[in-house]
């Protein structure tokens, strides 16, 4: 028996595109209201800044456009969700609500919470993975028990049959006279933009990047040697529209096996090689829910504890690095890549945390939350295996003792300079061997560009001890 009304709940799948909750409403209801609820919290977030939600804004414009080209519309509450939907069903008359599940402890938390209205009130709640290829409980070690290590997790997760694209929305049906709050902008969180130049939002500018990724000549057929270059479109730049399901992840990993599929054994090492990264993001899904106390301590007990440095300490060093003006030049261009484009190449994620961590040893979670409040993806789950990785704390986490050098990462990966003068103007005039060099104590690259805020290898010595001592001392 087909019900009268659903409500379709988006959260952080802002597509039309094989999105299995809307479908599944869809095929359920005569008619279906999409809804996004917007979050309460003003001012300030420790998670969120104004770039992630300038580019949410733009998202909901796209994604209500495109609800009206297939006569629906957009609904736009706001307040928390059980409140909001509560609302919503008494104003609709909605019999059941769909969703699609969120990755992430907080939204795991919100979804207890509607199933406990929805049983108050008499309504059925489907929801369906969506975040991630496989999710949650779906791949256990032969004991039963969830993966800590990457490499056998990959194994099983290759071997598990990968779900299959569902189709597009090709029309809506409205309730009539259903009330709605305008689409956002940055004044409803009481939020400044601080002007980056943000990435095309919405489905469409997400699927043309999925194209130009795995066509003939895109970089999903050079991922494995391109990926570690710093300019130029050498990486998939999806992340954004994954963390804000504008892409299926289904989609992409179906796109890019095929194309994998239909290249010679050379080039099809690469196309896997960004598979591999899919499953990478799935990994840290699963740390994550089964160890969500990765978000406020380490991954690895071994580690915990670690005499970091303290608050009081870090006068004027945390703001260095966040501003990049330690006088370490690739540290510094990767730190003004982020605050000018939402976005930092992963590359250079490793070498800057890995500077605050094992340079200035600094805890992980101040770097983790800075970078939440400034990326357009902002990854709850990746961001914080990515900085427990480069501090030596996390699931498959780097040993404490790979301490990456700046001045070697540089010659690596920038030997010409080119990232490095995009990024830091001071340096456009200093020649590229020079970039990658240690200087003596107080000397500059540039008059105006500072000179290194520590000696690298004195460091590496220091926090080697640190990481000693505290290993010996457990061990006892």
């Amino acid at each position: 028996m087909q019900l009268k009304t659903a409500i379709h709940w988006f959260r952080r799948d802002l597509r039309l595109t094989d999105n299995p909750a809307l479908n599944a409403a869809l095929a359920a209801a005569g008619t279906v209201v999409p809804v996004f609820i917007l979050s309460g919290w003003r001012g300030q977030h420790h998670w969120t800044g104004p770039n992630r939600q300038e580019f949410l804004c733009a998202c909901l414009q796209s994604l209500s456009k495109n609800l009206e080209a297939i006569g629906g519309r957009l609904i736009i509450r706001d307040g928390p969700a059980e409140h909001a939907l509560e609302q919503l069903v008494a104003d609709t008359g909605a019999q059941a609500i769909f969703y699609n599940l969120d990755p992430d402890p907080f939204g795991r938390v919100v979804e207890g919470k509607i199933e406990t209205l929805a049983k108050r009130l008499g309504v059925t709640v489907s929801s369906y993975r969506d975040a991630g290829l496989h999710e949650r409980d779906e791949l256990l070690s032969g004991t039963g028990l969830p993966y800590r290590v990457y490499a056998p997790y990959f194994k099983a997760w290759s071997k598990k049959p990968k779900p299959a694209v569902g189709p597009r929305v090709k029309s809506l049906r409205l309730p009539a006279n259903v009330s709605s709050l305008p689409l956002p902008t940055l004044e409803h969180w009481e939020l400044r933009s601080e002007r980056a130049r943000l990435i095309e939002a919405g489905e469409r500018a997400a699927r043309q990047r999925l194209r130009e990724f795995v066509s003939v000549n895109g970089a999903a057929s050079d991922y494995a040697a391109g990926r570690t270059k710093l300019t130029g479109r050498t990486t998939s730049r999806f992340s954004q529209d994954l963390r804000w399901g504008l892409l299926s992840i289904r989609e992409v990993y179906h796109e890019t096996r095929a194309l994998a599929d239909a290249l010679d054994r050379d080039k099809r090492g690469h196309v896997e090689k960004f598979i591999g990264e899919i499953a990478w993001r799935d990994f840290y899904f699963q740390v994550l829910h089964h160890f969500p106390e990765v978000l406020d301590d380490d991954f690895s007990p071994a580690t915990r504890g670690l005499p970091w440095r303290q608050a009081a300490e870090q006068a004027g060093i945390f703001e260095r690095w966040c501003t990049g003006t330690t006088g370490f030049p690739i540290v510094d261009a990767g730190m003004r890549q982020l605050s000018a484009l939402g976005f930092m190449h992963n590359r250079l994620r490793m070498i800057t945390s890995m500077f605050l961590t094992k340079d200035l040893r600094i805890y992980w979670r101040d770097g983790e939350a800075f970078f939440m409040r400034k990326l357009v993806d902002g990854e709850i789950a990746s961001n914080n295996g990515g900085w427990q990785w480069s501090a030596g704390t996390g699931a498959d986490a780097a040993p404490y003792f790979r301490i990456q050098n700046p001045w070697t990462q540089s010659q690596r990966f920038d030997p010409q300079g080119d990232y490095i003068r995009e990024w830091v103007p001071e340096l456009r005039d200093v020649p590229p061997g020079r970039l990658h060099m240690p200087l003596a104590d107080g000397l500059r690259l540039a008059k105006d560009y500072p000179p290194p805020m520590l000696d690298h290898s004195q460091e590496r010595d220091r926090t080697l001890e640190m990481f000693k001592r505290h290993r010996a001392a457990r061990s006892k």
